[in-house]
């Protein structure tokens, strides 16, 4: 009798076993599941602490904290957000504009994300720390002189209004995914968006006190440069978590991400060389950032050639960008988030129109276009995700400077924001 249930069991396991091979494009793959969670690690880390460092030695040491408390607010607010709404609005439904509520508060989720071998639960994981770090992005645009009332209530507004449907639009299946707009990493829904809308907010806002003439350099370049170095280290997450798969996608960004971030380096502290006769250590990671943003929409569509190349125009146009938006335009984009960020991400979203193309090392165009139809599909994303940023970015400052204020007093700018809006010093001044 043992002997027959032995046979029994041993042909129901076979069955079971076969079955799931048939079915083994729905399963879950521990690999790819543990790379996307480490991925997701890495990303998070990006904002805290990379970006908050990054961010937090380029300006006065009497500010240092609040910069710090921003990041940290926004990861708080954004995943909350994120949590109850933000995710089903972007992945929920099959709306060409947004999604609908039927996953809110992360309910109903698969135990396989469909078009994935990860548990829904993962995915939903990893697309929450792109959205935390994308209104993150654009503190940069104003430190050291608006509220904390103001950074929090323009975040939750801007991720609502402008990360979300953007999202939908073309990693939520909406209208520029179907028209065939690629955008790997976040060229489009992460550095365009915010870019353009932290240009538009340093307008509204206006200059620090003294801006351009009499300014303090970056209080902290050390600080700074190890908050770049973290930015890079998390970049390899988000460019190759984007491949959602252990796999020779995920290697290949990580790859050439890796390769931008050097040609841009290189390419900034060459022209800043050649201009001032110094390379400084501001210089080559901002270049770097500026390489990491430019890459990211192509990073899983170009070869390693491809993403010097990518990489090398980064460096170089978003030079010139912060020295146009800086010392010809006046506007006070304090940490350079439009010249680096939007223009690297709006440059890296139309160059990957080339080359992605197999002739120049790439792995191809969406399906049916050529390279000037694809160019034609990325001009038109770029564009109205511009548009659509700063015009909604306009309405939030406006809204959010009527119920909170902006600016904070001459007197409190002056002081410092650690001490005036959180009552906390980051040195001990004596």
């Amino acid at each position: 009798m043992k002997s027959l249930w032995a046979v029994a069991a041993f042909l129901l396991g076979s069955w079971a076993g076969s079955a799931l091979a048939a079915g083994s494009e729905t399963a879950v793959d521990s690999g790819n599941t543990a790379w996307v969670i480490a991925a997701s690690a890495l990303v998070l880390f990006m904002t805290l602490p990379g970006l908050a460092l990054f961010y937090g030695g380029l300006v006065r040491a009497r500010n240092l904290l609040s910069v710090l408390m921003h990041c940290f607010a926004i990861c708080c607010i954004v995943s909350l957000l994120w949590a109850a709404i933000g995710y089903s609005l972007v992945f929920g439904g099959t709306g060409p504009y947004l999604g609908d509520l039927g996953k809110a508060f992360l309910a109903h989720l698969a135990p396989v994300k469909a078009g994935t071998s990860l548990p829904e639960s993962v995915y939903a994981l990893f697309q929450m720390t792109f959205a935390i770090i994308t209104p993150a992005l654009i503190i940069g645009a104003f430190p050291e002189r608006v509220k904390f009332s103001f950074v929090v209530l323009f975040s939750a507004l801007w991720f609502l209004i402008v990360y979300v449907p953007v999202a939908h639009w073309i990693w939520g299946g909406g209208w520029l995914a179907e028209a065939g707009a690629l955008d790997f990493a976040g060229g489009i829904v992460v550095h365009t968006t915010a870019g353009v809308s932290a240009i538009v907010a340093a307008l509204l806002i206006g200059a620090r006190r003294g801006y351009p003439h009499a300014l303090t350099p970056p209080h902290n370049p050390g600080i700074t440069m190890a908050g770049a170095g973290m930015l890079w280290v998390g970049w390899f997450g988000f460019n190759g978590g984007s491949a959602l798969a252990a796999s020779d996608a995920a290697g290949s960004a990580i790859l050439a991400t890796h390769l931008a971030a050097a040609a841009a380096a290189v390419t900034w502290v060459a022209v800043e060389w050649l201009r001032i006769g110094k390379a400084t250590s501001v210089g080559i990671v901002t270049g770097a950032v500026a390489g990491l943003a430019t890459i990211t929409p192509a990073s899983g569509y170009v070869g390693p050639g491809g993403a010097m190349a990518i990489g090398a125009a980064g460096g170089l146009v978003c030079f010139f960008a912060t020295l146009i938006v800086k010392h010809r335009l006046r506007v006070d984009d304090t940490l350079d988030v439009f010249a680096v960020h939007g223009v690297g991400g709006m440059l890296g979203s139309l160059l990957l129109s080339a080359f992605a193309l197999p002739e120049l090392g790439g792995v191809g165009l969406a399906q049916g276009m050529t390279a000037s139809s694809q160019f034609s599909v990325q001009l038109l994303a770029v564009g109205l995700t511009a548009v659509w940023s700063g015009v909604a970015t306009f309405v939030i400052v406006k809204l959010a400077g009527v119920l909170t204020g902006l600016r904070v007093s001459p007197e409190e700018e002056y002081d410092g924001l650690d001490l005036s809006m959180h009552g906390e010093r980051a040195y001990d001044f004596g």
